[in-house]
């Protein structure tokens, strides 16, 4: 995988597949331009390179040309970002759009429709993705996003550019903080995985395993593994089919030597609500009609010496139910234990699930050292798999 950074583009137009899959309200503004933000350095790198772009991205998962999918309202927000004038091209295919593209002056930037109107795309049409290769002489893939699709623009794209195929800043980042963690990361490498089912997780879990010197279990996934080894959950979250499974992860972590640590008490409440009576619990003696919404004061201190112990963290998923007042006391704590151990020189990565959003909602973003962007493929790096649009660079 080459990337962009020592390639010069000047008189080179760039075609450059962005993630533009960002949230717009009723009225079609943008409610979190990150996305456009983290693809701003790719495309001025072009563009200060003497270079011109044509941007290709997807928008939600349309069925045909739906008018509501459409890119044409995220033109304002892009140039106002990127400080340049952004032409929108109403089709992707077509000969106004070979003509434009064709006559694109360095220093011009185009963006095409959502590349989901053609069923081609998500089907990794080869002919489809040729015609979208004719409009540059050479192909960045910025958007990790999407990196796990083996989509026409994602992956069957780059074959059309031999050497000509190159990493943008965002996708060569996320890769690096992956593979800070997995690979060449200082040691102890610690895993913070939160969520409420193990089912969603257990690929992760398996991968980490190979991997990482500790792993902290929190949220609601924590139950099946206290029941798994014969505690009272009252009616906290459990998956009861996945006892057994509870039992071989500890087995094996044991056998890895990887240390494992559980919550020990919780703050439970008789219904899932923010109005509710709360009381703290050991984790292992929860009353029957009680469930644990959120890590107790004894598992915050625990964890909190956890993280201040390890030189390198991944933080997959909260500890509690965050999105309401009165359980996320522990997400949030955990937020300032990692953020303290980023500032004394570990490295964290914020990746995959409701952690991303934990961290954007109590404004952590600038005290880690990476938020991933990735989503679905940062959860498929994370499992081990190899993705389609990055190998795609490397072929």
């Amino acid at each position: 995988m080459i990337s962009i950074n020592k390639q010069s583009f000047r008189d080179r137009k760039a075609i450059i597949r962005v993630d533009f899959n960002v949230p717009m309200n009723s009225n079609k503004r943008v409610l979190d331009c990150s996305r456009i933000q983290g693809a701003k350095s790719t495309i001025l790198k072009v563009l200060n390179d003497g270079g011109s772009c044509i941007l290709i991205s997807h928008l939600g998962r349309p069925n045909g040309k739906e008018k509501k999918f459409s890119l044409e309202p995220l033109i304002p927000e892009v140039e106002k970002i990127l400080g340049y004038k952004v032409l929108f091209l109403q089709d992707a295919l077509g000969k106004k759009t070979e003509k434009i593209t064709e006559e694109l002056k360095p220093g011009q930037v185009v963006l095409l429709e959502n590349l989901r109107f053609y069923p081609e795309e998500v089907a990794g049409d080869e002919l489809f993705a040729k015609r979208l290769s004719s409009y540059g002489d050479c192909y960045i893939n910025d958007a990790f996003g999407t990196a796990h699709r083996a989509h026409a623009s994602t992956t069957i794209i780059a074959k059309f550019f031999n050497k000509n195929k190159f990493s943008g800043h965002l996708l060569s980042k996320e890769v690096e903080a992956i593979e800070k963690v997995f690979d060449s990361g200082e040691k102890p490498v610690l895993a913070i995985l939160g969520g409420a089912k193990v089912s969603s997780k257990i690929t992760i879990i398996e991968s980490v395993l190979n991997k990482v010197d500790a792993i902290i279990i929190g949220g609601g996934m924590a139950f099946t593994f206290i029941k798994a080894l014969g505690g009272e959950i009252g009616d906290s979250i459990c998956e009861n089919d996945k006892l057994e499974l509870a039992l071989s992860i500890l087995e094996k972590a044991k056998e890895k030597g990887v240390k494992i640590y559980l919550p020990s008490d919780v703050v439970c409440a008789q219904e899932f609500s923010e109005k509710g009576i709360t009381k703290i619990e050991e984790i292992t003696k929860i009353s029957a009609g009680w469930q644990g919404l959120d890590a107790g004061p004894k598992t915050i201190k625990k964890f909190q010496k956890v993280v201040e112990m390890a030189k390198t963290i991944l933080w997959n998923g909260p500890i509690g139910v965050f999105e309401l007042e009165s359980f996320s006391k522990g997400t949030i704590q955990l937020g300032e234990s990692i953020a303290n151990s980023t500032t004394n020189g570990a490295f964290s990565l914020v990746g995959g699930g409701d952690s991303v959003a934990a961290v954007k909602k109590f404004n952590f973003q600038q005290k880690v050292s990476y938020v991933s962007t990735g989503g679905g493929a940062m959860l498929e790096s994370l499992e081990g798999k190899m993705l389609p649009g990055i190998l795609a660079l490397s072929n």
